[in-house]
């Protein structure tokens, strides 16, 4: 029987149905033990995992049996791709199953962030009635700009039209002229552009070499005085220090923050104490609906590879 390892949190009902017709390793903490985990692949055929485990280098080299590699998300940068690809080993991410997730978070985060009064109530719970300090705007009429415009983006810019906001978007893979932007209600921009006129921007692009730092202080600089910055895709993108610089500054007038260079966010980082910023760990794709969606279509696509081989 073909064995299945899976070493980070997926739904239950997903892994037993996996269990059906697969030998199936489930512990969510093998994550943490990285040298259990090389021990256990050498026989394994198929490794599901999320953001955290490192599927490169000697667990590669060890997992000379291994067909698939599903990814409980859609980020890749925690796998080598091009080492698994040499080695025949099919990638397979759960595109589109979380975007829903992602986009509500988004949509939450500019809400929280506009009105600025929602991590105040404890104060109210005390007696106190700060009302005129906590006069917060609206995002009606307000600018969005989207740094990549993938399926994700594209949930977005759907939410914030229904909002009444302008979407602008910038992404560098898609011409002028794509059909996409007028389906879409939305004004394809130069980057330099959209740092210019967006009242908030999201980031929606994977952490590569060209994406790293690409929110440094030069661009942080740039961005409209009192926009709001949203980062639910992946942490190294944009530059901790120079972000918590303009959120203290009040050049930035806010920004909710999903992932980190470094995870977890180690304490005293620069954005500890940062005025109007919220922080969370990593689970802006992370609902009960989204994991039943994503482990679902893994268990499946996973399944359905080993089985044709």
């Amino acid at each position: 029987m073909k064995k299945i390892i899976i070493t980070e949190f997926m739904d239950e009902a997903a892994v037993r149905q996996l269990e059906q017709g697969f030998q199936v390793i489930y512990d969510k903490t093998l994550v943490e033990r990285p040298d259990e985990l090389l021990a256990l692949v050498p026989d394994c055929d198929a490794l599901i995992v999320r953001n955290k485990t490192q599927v490169r280098g000697a667990l590669l080299d060890a997992a000379q049996r291994m067909r698939a590699v599903g990814r409980l998300g859609v980020g890749l940068d925690n796998i080598d791709v091009a080492g698994c690809r040499s080695r025949d080993i099919a990638v397979i991410p759960a595109t589109g199953a979380n975007s829903v997730s992602v986009a509500e978070y988004v949509m939450a985060g500019l809400l929280m962030l506009a009105r600025g009064c929602y991590h105040r109530s404890a104060e109210v719970a005390a007696g106190a009635w700060p009302r005129g300090s906590m006069q917060g705007g609206e995002i009606y009429q307000k600018t969005l700009g989207l740094m990549g415009f993938g399926g994700i983006a594209r949930d977005v810019a759907r939410r914030a039209r229904a909002f009444g906001m302008k979407v602008i978007a910038h992404d560098p893979f898609i011409a002028d002229d794509a059909a996409v932007w007028d389906e879409q209600g939305v004004t394809p921009v130069s980057f330099e552009d959209m740092l210019a006129r967006a009242d908030a921007i999201s980031l929606h692009v994977p952490l590569t070499d060209g994406t790293r730092n690409l929110f440094d202080a030069e661009r942080i600089a740039a961005m409209k005085d009192g926009a709001f910055l949203i980062n639910s895709s992946r942490g190294g993108i944009v530059d901790e220090a120079a972000l918590g610089s303009a959120l203290r500054s009040g050049k930035l007038g806010g920004a909710m923050i999903d992932v980190f260079s470094k995870e977890p966010l180690p304490a005293g980082s620069p954005l500890d104490g940062a005025p109007n910023c919220y922080l969370t760990p990593h689970i802006a794709g992370v609902t009960r609906e989204s994991n039943t969606r994503v482990s679902f279509l893994i268990a499946d696509r996973v399944a359905e590879t080993l089985n044709n081989n």
